[in-house]
């Protein structure tokens, strides 16, 4: 069960002498079995140590997001084609089968370089209704892709994961990398709502993929980098809205013996998402994509350590959630504003988690470089 009455009582569980880790009965033997398998089929992911790959093209597809715009043509600028899906999928009969919108967030990155191809799945969206759904209207076969990045672990992210791999796992590449920021990523969140995150570990491994921990950049696919952890360097302080529990419970969690001991409190404390991690492209002659994901450790946060992991200035692209929401204010959205400003990319490509003040605000100090997504929508940056 992913959550019932021993999920939502999981602080209880962790404190109490017959917790599945620390007794040393049966519980306390599954629990370390669990962690050797794992151990087999995780490892630490190829650490990004010289110049970051560069691609010809990025073509990136909004595969769930909170809204579908429909009848927006479709566009080119200097340096990005935007291709927008809207409308019946089939003309000549009445809608049934059509894009949904969620309150959650998958992209497809599709990228060339030198005439080779790489695809990797960012992140699932809050249900594998939508995701499937989405991808099948989209036309994107689950069997090219390369690698999938998770950015972190909340639900509107992987909520739609295990039903992916229910439908597609036998089709994905043997192995294939599955990257995470750390062993933080499977504990166990609550929100204010409630349960907000309970990655199942054991379907990603079922799936034959291969659980790669970056902690630091990394390599992904040969064409991307994640940004590794993402240091607190501006004057970011990001809402915080959930918190996290070491420990396995009921077959999820963290590993406490892979968790910082700080963290082993035997409760429930702040989330900090350090295991949060963007993705990133080097687009030739052109610069930086960025695709933050949510941005919880901040969206100027999160671009400075992509650019600081590639050791480049040049950001062409920001795209994704920048968490700028209420209750942050108008002051803290003018401060993030300005600091784009700094920044000076090409285009700011808002999507799920950013906050309609924020694009409003952002509108209408930075212009047309300032984007709505919506899904379907592919953003396709570099030559065409």
């Amino acid at each position: 069960m992913l959550f019932g009455p021993c999920a939502q009582d999981a602080a209880a569980s962790f404190l109490s002498a017959s917790s599945s880790f620390c007794s040393g009965g049966a519980g306390f033997v599954t629990a370390m079995m669990a962690t050797l398998v794992a151990n087999t089929r995780t490892a630490p992911a190829k650490t990004l140590r010289s110049e970051v790959p560069v691609v010809d093209t990025l073509a990136v597809r909004m595969v769930t997001d909170n809204i579908v715009i429909q009848f927006v043509p479709s566009e080119k600028r200097d340096g990005l084609t935007i291709e927008r899906r809207s409308g019946n999928t089939r003309p000549d009969v009445p809608p049934r089968h059509i894009l949904n919108g969620e309150w959650g967030l998958s992209m497809h990155a599709q990228s060339f370089a030198g005439g080779e191809e790489r695809n990797v799945l960012i992140d699932f969206g809050y249900t594998p209704e939508v995701l499937n759904n989405n991808m099948s209207i989209l036309g994107i076969e689950p069997s090219c892709f390369d690698a999938i990045v998770l950015s972190h672990g909340h639900y509107d992210h992987f909520g739609g994961m295990v039903g992916f791999l229910k439908a597609h796992g036998s089709v994905l590449k043997k192995k294939m990398p599955f990257y995470v920021g750390g062993e933080d990523c499977f504990c166990l969140r609550r929100n204010p709502g409630g349960n907000f995150g309970a990655l199942d570990r054991k379907a990603i491994l079922d799936a034959d993929l291969t659980l790669m921990m970056a902690s630091e950049p990394a390599i992904v696919a040969d064409h991307a980098f994640t940004t590794g952890r993402i240091g607190q360097t501006s004057f970011e302080q990001p809402l915080q809205p959930s918190t996290e529990i070491v420990g396995i419970f009921d077959g999820f969690g963290c590993f406490p013996e892979k968790m910082p001991v700080h963290k082993n409190t035997g409760s429930y404390i702040p989330d900090d998402f350090e295991h949060e991690i963007g993705t990133n492209y080097m687009v030739k002659n052109k610069g930086l994509v960025v695709l933050t994901s949510c941005s919880h450790r901040g969206v100027i946060n999160t671009v400075r350590q992509a650019k600081a992991a590639a050791g480049v200035d040049k950001v062409h692209a920001v795209i994704g959630g920048f968490h700028v929401v209420p209750p942050l204010g108008d002051d803290y959205i003018n401060k993030t504003i300005e600091e784009f400003r700094g920044i000076d990319p090409d285009y700011l490509i808002t999507a799920h988690c950013t906050g309609d003040r924020f694009y409003d605000l952002a509108r209408a100090a930075l212009g047309d470089k300032v984007i709505h997504s919506a899904v379907g929508t592919r953003f396709v940056f570099g030559k065409v």
